[in-house]
C-alpha cells in the first residue's frame, strides 16, 4: 500500500468536499458582481505580488497572485472603495461602482512611499487572504534582501540563511538545509523552470543576481499540492518584468565581483537583462606567486534576462532565460585539472484570464545543469562529464468558484537526460586500449503529474484545503500519490492557529561529497532503488501581537524513507542502488520568528530547536546516527535601520550548535623494510558522533545614499565577521607523522568590504 489504511478516510474527506464544493461554488452571486485585475507599480508598470486587496467596509478581500492579478467575488452592487494596501507603498483607495451581475476588470496603480528623515510609516492590512492557507511560508520584502551582503554582494540565500531551521554546512556554503532535508531535496523555481545548482563559487554566493528578483518565497514544509518533486521545501522565485515608463540602467562595482543591468518598455510591455561576472583570477595574478604552490584561477559569471507583451488586457506572455557558469583551473608542476559547472534555463509564459473568476499560467521550459571535471597528473590523463536536462510543460488553472471557495488545478510533464561519461584510462584523446576505464551512460526519462487542491472557508474562522497529487515516473513504472491537507482557524483578530499534513515524494537524487561539491551528480530512482518520501506533520501558531509585528511559532515533525548516503569508495557502478546507501530519517523541531515589515527599523529574530536522525544498514554499523549538518540550537538577529534620507546602517548575529564529525577510536601504523616512509590508517568513531565548537559571528553594514553627476549613487560598507571569529571548516586527523595529529581547517576572518552603485 502507498500509505496506511488509516489515512484513507482522510482521502474520502477530501474527495467528497471537492464534488461538493464543485456543486456548491457555481451559484451566481446575487445582487453584486465580481471585482478582479492586477496591481501595479505607478511608475514601472511592474505588477505586484502580495498586495492585500479588500472591499472597505466589508469581509470581502484577496491578495494578488504572483502575476499581480486577484479576484473578489459577490461585491455588493453599488459604489464600493477598493483598498489596496503592499508594503512600501502608499495605502491606495479607488472609488468602484459595481452593476448587479456584470464582473469589473480594473488596474489599480500604486505609488511607491516618500522616503525622507519625517518619514510616514506605510502599513499594510493584517487581513490574510483565507483563500489560501499559508503554511511554514516567508516572505520577506526584496529590499530586506538586498541589505545582507557578502563580500560586498546582496545575496538570496545570505538572507534565507538568517532564518530559523534554514541551515548552511558551513559560512563559506550557501546550501540550504531546511528543517533535516539536504539541499537536493530543496524544488528551486525561477519563473517555473527548475534550477538544479543555484550557487557559484562552491556554495559561497548564490547564482541569483539580486537586481533580477521581483518576489522570493521560502516555504520550509507542509507545501500544497500545486508543488511536487521535492520532499522538504520550496523556494520559488519570480524576476522582475522591467520598466514599462522608461528605461534606467544600474552599475555596481564590489570586491567579489561586479554587476550591471537594465531595464525599460518595449512595445506592449518591457524587458529586462541583468549580468553579474567576478575577477578574482585577474586580482589573484597580480599578487606575488610561489611555482610550487600557485594560486587556482576561478571566475564566474551569470546573466538574467526576460521580455515581457502584453498580447490584450486578459493575455500576458513572457520570455525568460538564465544563465551561469563557472571555471576553475589550477596549475602546478606535475599536476594540472580544471572544472567548469554552468546552468542553462529558459522558459516561456502565457498567463489568460478566461473571466473573472478564471485565471491560468501555462509554462514551456527547458533547463540544464552540467558539470565536468578533467586533469593530468604526470602524464596520467582523466576526464568526467555530467549533466542534467528537462524539458517540461506546466498549466496551472486558479478558479475562484466562489467568495468562500477557490479552486487550483493543474498538469506538470518533464522530460528527462541524464548523461554521464568517465574516462579513467590514462589517455583521454581516444586512444587508449583500457576500455574498462571508459565509460559512457545516457538515460532517457520522462514524468507525469496532476495535482488538484481546493481552499474552503467555512465560517469567517475557519478555512480548510485539501489536495491531491498524482504522480507517474516512467523509469521506475511507478504511479504514486500525494494527499495534502491545511487547516487554519482564527481564535482572536490577532492570532491564527494551523495545522498541515502531507505526504511528498522524490524521484532524483543527488550525488555529492558531504564537504565538498564542486562535483554534484543528479541521478534518476531506477529500479534498484524505491523512491524517496517524507510525511510533513506540522502545527503553527501565528499572532500579530503588536502594530507591525509579526510573532510565529512552528512546530514539526517530519518522517523521511528511502533518503541516500554517498558510497564514496564505490567502483564500477551500473545502477543508482551502487552508489547510494538507502536509509531513512526523521527530523523533528521548533522554530520561533519575531519580525517586523514596516517602518524606520525593520527586521527579525528567529530561533530554531532541530534535531535530525537517519538510519543506514551500510553505514556507522547500521545504528542510528545524526547528519553532519545537524545542528541543535540555532539563533538569528537582523535589523535594518533608516537613521535619515542618505544613511542606513544593519547588522546580522548567528549562533549555531556545532557541526557534526566523525572522530577517531585509534590509530594503526605499517612500515615496509628498507623503506622510509610509512602507512597510517585511523579507525573512526562512530558516525558524526562528535561536535565541533559552538559557531557564532556578527556582520555590520552601513549605506550611504548620495549622488553622482546628478545620478543616484550608494556607497556599501560591509564588514563580514565582524569579531574575526575563525570558525571551523572541518577537522582532519594529520598522518604525515608517526603520531597522528588532529588539525583544524578554519574558515575567514574578518572581511571587510566596499561597493559602489550607481543608477542612470
Amino acid at each position: 500500500m502507498l500509505f496506511p489504511i488509516c489515512r484513507i478516510p482522510i482521502l474520502a474527506v477530501m474527495l467528497f468536499s471537492i464534488t461538493a464544493l464543485s456543486f456548491s461554488a457555481v451559484t451566481p452571486a446575487e445582487n453584486g458582481a465580481a471585482v478582479s485585475g492586477f496591481v501595479e507599480d505607478e511608475t514601472t508598470k511592474e505588477t505586484l505580488i502580495g498586495a492585500t486587496v479588500s472591499i472597505k467596509g466589508t469581509k470581502l478581500g484577496a491578495y494578488t497572485n504572483k502575476s499581480g492579478f486577484f479576484s473578489v467575488g459577490k461585491v455588493p452592487a453599488g459604489d464600493q472603495i477598493l483598498t489596496v494596501s503592499y508594503i512600501g507603498y502608499v495605502r491606495s483607495e479607488v472609488k468602484i461602482h459595481v452593476d448587479s451581475g456584470v464582473p469589473l476588470k480594473i488596474r489599480v496603480q500604486m505609488k511607491p512611499s516618500t522616503k525622507s528623515a519625517n518619514e510616514i510609516t506605510v502599513t499594510a492590512d493584517r487581513t490574510e487572504d483565507k483563500r489560501q492557507i499559508s503554511i511554514s511560508q516567508v516572505n520577506i520584502p526584496i529590499e530586506q534582501l538586498s541589505q545582507i551582503r557578502i563580500g560586498g554582494e546582496p545575496d538570496i540565500f545570505r538572507a534565507l540563511l538568517m532564518l530559523p531551521g534554514v541551515l548552511s554546512s558551513s559560512q563559506i556554503s550557501s546550501g540550504l538545509f531546511i528543517r533535516g532535508g539536504s539541499p537536493d531535496q530543496n524544488l528551486v523555481l525561477l519563473d517555473g523552470m527548475t534550477v538544479y545548482n543555484p550557487t557559484h563559487l562552491f556554495g559561497f554566493i548564490s547564482a541569483f543576481n539580486n537586481d533580477a528578483i521581483k518576489n522570493v518565497d521560502l516555504i520550509k514544509g507542509g507545501f500544497p499540492a500545486e508543488y511536487g518533486g521535492r520532499m522538504s521545501a520550496v523556494l520559488n522565485i519570480t524576476q522582475k518584468d522591467g520598466d514599462r515608463d522608461h528605461i534606467e540602467g544600474l552599475v555596481a562595482i564590489g570586491l567579489i565581483s561586479s554587476r550591471a543591468s537594465m531595464q525599460g518598455p518595449l512595445g506592449n510591455g518591457s524587458w529586462f537583462l541583468g549580468g553579474r561576472a567576478t575577477y578574482l583570477d585577474l586580482l589573484l595574478g597580480l599578487l606575488p606567486q610561489d611555482p610550487k604552490s600557485p594560486f587556482p584561477s576561478f571566475n564566474f559569471y551569470d546573466v538574467n534576462a526576460k521580455i515581457t507583451q502584453d498580447l490584450s488586457d486578459d493575455d500576458k506572455v513572457s520570455v525568460s532565460g538564465f544563465l551561469t557558469r563557472d571555471k576553475l583551473n589550477f596549475t602546478q608542476p606535475g599536476l594540472i585539472f580544471n572544472v567548469g559547472i554552468g546552468n542553462r534555463a529558459t522558459s516561456a509564459r502565457w498567463s489568460h484570464i478566461y473571466a473573472s473568476d478564471l485565471f491560468s499560467v501555462a509554462t514551456v521550459s527547458a533547463s540544464r545543469y552540467d558539470n565536468g571535471f578533467d586533469g593530468n597528473n604526470a602524464g596520467f590523463q582523466f576526464k568526467i562529464d555530467n549533466s542534467i536536462t528537462d524539458y517540461s510543460l506546466k498549466t496551472e488553472f486558479e478558479w475562484f468558484a466562489a467568495e468562500n471557495v477557490t479552486f487550483k488545478f493543474g498538469y506538470e510533464g518533464t522530460i528527462y537526460n541524464f548523461t554521464y561519461s568517465q574516462n579513467t584510462s590514462g589517455r583521454t584523446d581516444g586512444t587508449t586500449a583500457n576500455q574498462s576505464s571508459v565509460s559512457v551512460l545516457d538515460i532517457w526519462d520522462n514524468i507525469h503529474a496532476l495535482y488538484a487542491q481546493n481552499t474552503w472557508n467555512v465560517t469567517d474562522a475557519f478555512s480548510i484545503q485539501t489536495g491531491l497529487r498524482g504522480g507517474y515516473w516512467s523509469k521506475s513504472q511507478q504511479l504514486l500519490f500525494d494527499p495534502r491537507v491545511a487547516l487554519r482557524y482564527q481564535l482572536t483578530d490577532g492570532i491564527a492557529v494551523k495545522a498541515a499534513w502531507g505526504i511528498y515524494h522524490q524521484y532524483l537524487r543527488l550525488a555529492s561529497a558531504p564537504d565538498f561539491s564542486f562535483f554534484d551528480t543528479w541521478l534518476p530512482t531506477d529500479n534498484t532503488v524505491p523512491p524517496g518520501r517524507a510525511d510533513h506533520y506540522i502545527l503553527a501558531v501565528e499572532t500579530q501581537p503588536f502594530e507591525g509585528f509579526d510573532f510565529n511559532v512552528d512546530l514539526y515533525y517530519k518522517t523521511l524513507r528511502n533518503i541516500n548516503e554517498l558510497k564514496q569508495n564505490s567502483i564500477g557502478a551500473k545502477s543508482v542502488s551502487d552508489v547510494f546507501f538507502i536509509g531513512n530519517g526523521e527530523a523533528y523541531g521548533a522554530e520561533f520568528f519575531l519580525q517586523k515589515k514596516m517602518g524606520k527599523f525593520t527586521g527579525w529574530i528567529g530561533y530554531a530547536l532541530g534535531y535530525v536522525y537517519s538510519t543506514f544498514d551500510g553505514v556507522n554499523n547500521g545504528n542510528t546516527f545524526r547528519p553532519k549538518f545537524d545542528r541543535r540550537h540555532d539563533l538569528k538577529i537582523t535589523g535594518m535601520y533608516r537613521l535619515n534620507e542618505r544613511w542606513e546602517i544593519g547588522a546580522s548575529f548567528m549562533f549555531q550548535s556545532g557541526q557534526s564529525y566523525t572522530g577517531a577510536t585509534s590509530a594503526l601504523g605499517g612500515r615496509m623494510p628498507g623503506w622510509d616512509g610509512g602507512i597510517v590508517m585511523v579507525n573512526p568513531s562512530q558516525r558524526w558522533g562528535l561536535r565541533l565548537p559552538n559557531s557564532h559571528q556578527l556582520n555590520l553594514n552601513v549605506n550611504y545614499i548620495t549622488t553622482l553627476f546628478d545620478l543616484p549613487f550608494r556607497i556599501f560598507l560591509d564588514v563580514f565577521n565582524v569579531y574575526s571569529r575563525r570558525d571551523i571548516w572541518f577537522r582532519f586527523y594529520d598522518t604525515s607523522d608517526a603520531i597522528p595529529t588532529v588539525t583544524d581547517v578554519r574558515l575567514l576572518p574578518i572581511l571587510p568590504t566596499i561597493s559602489f552603485e550607481l543608477k542612470f
